[in-house]
This record gives C-alpha cells, sequence and structure tokens, in this order.
C-alpha cells in the first residue's frame, strides 16, 4: 500500500509513477520535477455538492486524471510550491483521488521545496502524457459531504464540524481569499469548532511538513476533538481541508470527510443558517 506521504528520496525509488504538478502554468514552465505533468484545475475548480454540481466534477477530474495518464496501475504523486503556500491544493489532488476511488496516490510531502532541499534537479522542459482510460470507483464518493449531510450533522451533532480556514475568515472580516467580499456573506457554520490549518504543519530544515500523529491529536484536543469522533472539515473550497483531512487520516481518525463545496457554497445559500461577527472564543 502506498503512503498517503513520501519523500523526495521516496518519489526517485518509486517506478510506474505519474506525477502532477498541481502549480499555476507559469510555476511549472519555471521549474517542474523531471517527468511532472501540469494539472492546475486540481486548484481552481470550485464545486458546488448539488447532484449537478457532484457530477460536473466526477466526469471533470476522470477526464483530467485519465489524460494524465491514470489508469489504475500507476500512482499519483501529486505536488505543490510547499505545503503552506499553496492553500493545500495537492493534498486537494489526493483527496479528488479518494472521492472518485483512486487506489494508489500520494503527496510529496513539502513539495517543490523539499525536493530541492534534497539537491534534486528541476526541469523546463513540458511534458506531454500518455491517457489512460481513468478507473471509476464511485465508491470513493463516502468521503464527500453535500450541504444536505451538513445541515443533518447540525440538527444531531453526530460529528464534529472542524472550520479549518485563516483568522481572518473566521472572525468574519473575510469571506474568503480571493478577497473580503468575494462571497455574499461573512462568518461560520453554527457550532463549528476551528484549527487554522497552518498548526497542523511545523517548520522543518526541509521546509513545512504535517505535523507527526501525536502532534495532530494534541492540537484536535484543544477544540475538545478526539480520534475515535466523527470529523466533518470545511473551508473555503476544499484545499485547505484536504491538507487537514490528510493530517487526520495520517493521525489515525477513521471518519474524516469533506464539505467539498465550503464556504464558496454555504455562504451564497441565504437559507442556510451562518453564525455572523466575530465569535465569542476565536
Amino acid at each position: 500500500m502506498t503512503k498517503a506521504l513520501i519523500t523526495p528520496e521516496d518519489l526517485q525509488a518509486m517506478s510506474d509513477v505519474v506525477i502532477i504538478d498541481t502549480r499555476a502554468p507559469e510555476a511549472y514552465a519555471a521549474g517542474h520535477i523531471p517527468g511532472a505533468v501540469n494539472l492546475h484545475e486540481i486548484f481552481t475548480f470550485l464545486a458546488t455538492s448539488d447532484p449537478e454540481g457532484i457530477s460536473e466534477m466526477t466526469q471533470k477530474f476522470a477526464d483530467a486524471f485519465g489524460a494524465a495518464g491514470l489508469s489504475g496501475k500507476e500512482t499519483a504523486v501529486i505536488y505543490e510550491g510547499s505545503m503552506n503556500t499553496g492553500f493545500g491544493q495537492s493534498c486537494r489532488g489526493y483527496f479528488l483521488l479518494d472521492f472518485l476511488g483512486y487506489p494508489k496516490k500520494a503527496v510529496l510531502d513539502g513539495g517543490v521545496e523539499a525536493w530541492q532541499a534534497a539537491g534534486l534537479p528541476l526541469d523546463t522542459a513540458p511534458v506531454t502524457p500518455s491517457p489512460a482510460a481513468f478507473p471509476l470507483d464511485p465508491a470513493g464518493a463516502s468521503v464527500l459531504l453535500t450541504r444536505d449531510d451538513m445541515l443533518a450533522a447540525l440538527d444531531t451533532g453526530t460529528a464534529a464540524i472542524l472550520d479549518v480556514r485563516d483568522v481572518d475568515e473566521w472572525i468574519a472580516e473575510s469571506s474568503s481569499p480571493y478577497g473580503k467580499d468575494f462571497c455574499p456573506r461573512k462568518g461560520r457554520i453554527p457550532g463549528a469548532r476551528w484549527i487554522e490549518w497552518y498548526r497542523l504543519m511545523k517548520p522543518t530544515p526541509d521546509g513545512m511538513r504535517l505535523k507527526a500523529p501525536d502532534e495532530v491529536l494534541a492540537e484536535l484536543a484543544t477544540v475538545g476533538i478526539t480520534r475515535d469522533m466523527p470529523v466533518y472539515l470545511y473551508c473555503f473550497k476544499g484545499a485547505r481541508a484536504s491538507n487537514s483531512y490528510l493530517a487526520l487520516k495520517q493521525a489515525g481518525l477513521a471518519d474524516v470527510r469533506i464539505y467539498f463545496g465550503s464556504w464558496n457554497e454555504w455562504s451564497r445559500d441565504p437559507a442556510l443558517p451562518i453564525e455572523e461577527g466575530r465569535p465569542y472564543a476565536a
């Protein structure tokens, strides 16, 4: 079984891989890991959780990952610039593959920064992948939450809702990383707990990395979350939540899911409840 987080040395030793660079095309062109294909839509796509939105996302990324060369035999290795500069975009790719049911996938822990810190080269030549038939497995959809799932969780209290957005979003000063007024409403999903996603990482000599399992569990304990609790994550569009998803899964939490539509979807429906203003316990 492929480790979810791998090192540059791990990647060098692997065979039959498809390396996916999630950064913007200009960053990819300036220098990427040799052999990597560029798939920036992993980061830019804004999802909705209605049936039409889920169907669109499913087909879009089954097609995109197939075009990148994933047939089910290869291990997908996804990376970004570093773990704290791309808003979790490599982990968003990992989550999308989880959702689509792809069996062999990993994130390069530390991204390009860790690769370069290991003294390994970059390439500027574009890579043309060999397309493949992507093996779509809808069973992976169990990790994805809809807004109806979130509303049910508000009613029943059966899961801990964890907001991992940046502090200005949590305290309702901004609606998104795209600008303060990108979304029509600022605030939080009622009853959500908050751990800013940066807290699940730490600096190392090779760049920012996800914290070790015991350290992640210690952070979760500060908001009353234990390993045996179901956790429903959200952020703005599912990227920072995906970074946190990987951290929580590595820490041994068995039931972690993401509301992928996140604040971008929730805030745009005036019928959905929010908490506005500064939280009492920010």
